[in-house]
């Protein structure tokens, strides 16, 4: 494999104006003069601009409640919103953000976009794309969990997490985000979204745990940057302990090298979120996302540097 590098470069703690942290956060696209990060166990995001770190209402509150977590109960609620990507809507700029997938209340789409300056979302239900996709994929619904996805051009990649344990593998489909994006507008339906070309990766191991993909990003030459975690569980959906956290770069099907995330402050962070910041020659700078399954915590930011080699 090619020699790849990664460095931290800086990191920061991730709280609203207000001072309430940001938690769990599991994506982060381009918005307008700053960027949209997704809380998995929220209705909201946050938007972080220069300066400000403001809440955008993604969904309407379920069963009365915004936010959910295992100690409350109310876990099984969550939207589990683990993908954010660019995207466009009518010629302008908008991020379009999907779910898991891992039960029946995670199969939904959301667009934001900009009227005005302020931040609009629009939502649907994507079941049948979801169903569809479970179904190439091989994999009953029970273990779908698609909890990434890259942006090339018109098509957008959206990978499954795999679990070594339970002889799942990492996985991508592809999609025309035209189609995607009018599917979550209503212009047309879900199931007429065509979902194709299913590769698999081998992303590896650390000490016996699979390193599982949790998201990724394209580089303007089509590669794609997946961020990956060996997670001691025993199925694709359920969280456990990480044991380590690594880079991937995959040229299509092909895993091109394996790198490790450095600790930070003796810590293993488990990067749940990627966006592309700049790519000069064999060096990419990205903007990553952390969630550390810890409610109480607000989320990380981390400045990567990435030396291809």
């Amino acid at each position: 494999m090619r020699a790849m590098r990664v460095r931290v470069d800086g990191g920061r703690r991730l709280r609203f104006d207000d001072g309430t942290p940001v938690t769990a956060a599991s994506a982060v696209a381009p918005l307008g003069d700053g960027w949209l990060v997704a809380q998995d166990d929220a209705t909201i995001a946050a938007w972080r601009r220069p300066g400000s770190v403001v809440p955008v209402r993604l969904l309407p509150p379920i069963e009365g409640l915004d936010r959910f977590s295992e100690a409350a109960g109310t876990k099984r609620l969550k939207p589990d919103l683990e993908v954010a990507c660019p995207a466009e809507v009518d010629g302008a700029p908008a991020v379009l953000l999907l779910g898991s997938g891992s039960s029946p209340r995670r199969m939904r789409g959301v667009l934001v976009r900009l009227l005005d300056g302020e931040p609009v979302a629009t939502a649907a239900d994507l079941s049948p794309l979801y169903e569809r996709t479970a179904g190439l994929l091989g994999l009953p619904l029970d273990q779908l969990n698609l909890e990434g996805a890259a942006r090339h051009r018109d098509r957008v990649r959206w990978f499954q997490r795999g679990n070594l344990a339970a002889g799942i593998p990492s996985a991508g489909v592809d999609l025309p985000l035209e189609a995607l994006v009018a599917a979550v507008l209503g212009r047309a339906g879900a199931a007429e979204v065509p979902v194709a070309r299913p590769l698999r990766y081998d992303l590896g191991d650390v000490e016996g745990v699979g390193l599982a993909v949790t998201d990724a990003v394209a580089l303007p030459d089509g590669r794609m940057l997946l961020s990956a975690a060996a997670e001691d569980t025993p199925n694709a959906v359920d969280d456990g302990p990480v044991v380590a956290t690594a880079l991937a770069l995959v040229d299509d099907d092909t895993v091109v090298a394996v790198a490790p995330l450095p600790e930070v402050d003796g810590h293993v962070h488990k990067v749940e979120g990627l966006a592309l910041r700049a790519f000069e020659g064999g060096t990419v700078h990205l903007l990553a996302v952390v969630d550390d399954d810890d409610p109480g915590a607000p989320s990380a930011e981390l400045d990567l540097r990435v030396e291809l080699g």
